[in-house]
């Protein structure tokens, strides 16, 4: 069966708790040990956690994987760690820029680029984390990666602070303390992240986000029902006659309404005859869905 509760929460992160530290209080509120987070947030950044418990957790790898940030770049400064956390590197000053030359700049930013990932990051070096590596005196060579920036926006300019914020939709592993970086090092004067704030992500948004303080409430709040998080996939609705040889593992045929929308290799949520989702499956080349989710599954 079913773990209950199951399904997904968004917090609104707030500056401090790491992203582990959030799921360690989503657990003890819901008295459930399967918890997880998609798409981790540095301590000091604020908003969208998504957060799947129960069976939910089986269903982060189908979430949407684009994510939106507002953020405030600090030019003329350089640190270690591409934001105000780090040590400082490099002051310098700042050029006569006018919102038609950060416009221009940003241009060169938008679309499929290569970036190179903050010394103190996630990536993996030879099996270690890059930031564990720096932490032990290590300078990390750290190779650019594709990434895509959907949507990158002036928001306001500010010269005499030389602060400038951002707004930001793009694919996952983009990191925006990077853009804060090289859009420095294009203008010539340095630059480093001041803040940064997650306004969506996995397929989440600020509105449906709750303060981490609402964990303390009894009950805690209700959870998304998991179909809402799978709204951007094709899906393929059972009769009462395919539910019990899909909770077998059976595969099925594919009856989509529009004939191209189940391509080889596509992700497809299945639906049961109650509404309620059934679990998760791939198009075939030969026009069938093979299980690869099964909620309930029978034996």
């Amino acid at each position: 069966m079913v773990d209950h509760p199951w399904g997904f929460l968004v917090l609104d992160k707030p500056a401090g708790p790491s992203s582990h530290a959030c799921v360690g209080r989503v657990r003890r509120a819901y008295g459930l040990r399967r918890v997880g987070h998609g798409g981790t947030l540095d301590p000091a950044v604020t908003g969208v956690l998504p957060v799947a418990l129960g069976s939910a957790t089986r269903l982060l790898p189908y979430l949407e994987g684009d994510k939106s940030y507002r953020g405030v770049v600090q030019l003329g400064l350089a640190t270690a760690t591409d934001d105000l956390q780090g040590e400082v590197l490099e002051r310098r000053p700042l050029p006569p820029l006018e919102v038609a030359d950060l416009a221009a700049c940003l241009e060169r930013f938008r679309g499929r680029i290569e970036q190179v990932p903050p010394q103190v990051s996630a990536v993996h070096v030879d099996g270690q984390r890059a930031y564990q590596r720096v932490r032990q005196g290590e300078t990390v060579a750290l190779p650019p990666r594709p990434v895509h920036i959907h949507r990158l926006e002036l928001l306001s300019w500010d010269p005499a602070s030389g602060r400038l914020e951002l707004e930001v939709t793009c694919s996952a592993g983009t990191y925006i303390r990077s853009l804060a970086r090289d859009l420095g090092t294009l203008l010539g004067c340095g630059g480093t992240l001041a803040s940064l704030r997650r306004t969506a992500a996995l397929g989440f948004d600020l509105e449906q986000a709750v303060p981490l303080e609402a964990l303390d409430r009894t009950p805690p709040p209700p959870l998304l029902e998991p179909l809402q998080a799978l709204r951007h996939l094709p899906r393929q609705h059972l009769s009462p006659e395919q539910l019990s040889g899909w909770r077998c593992g059976r595969r099925l045929a594919a009856e989509p309404v529009d004939a191209s929308a189940f391509r080889e290799g596509q992700a497809v949520v299945i639906v049961a005859p109650d509404g309620n989702l059934a679990g998760m499956a791939r198009a075939t080349a030969d026009g069938q869905l093979q299980p690869k989710l099964v909620l309930e599954a029978a034996g």
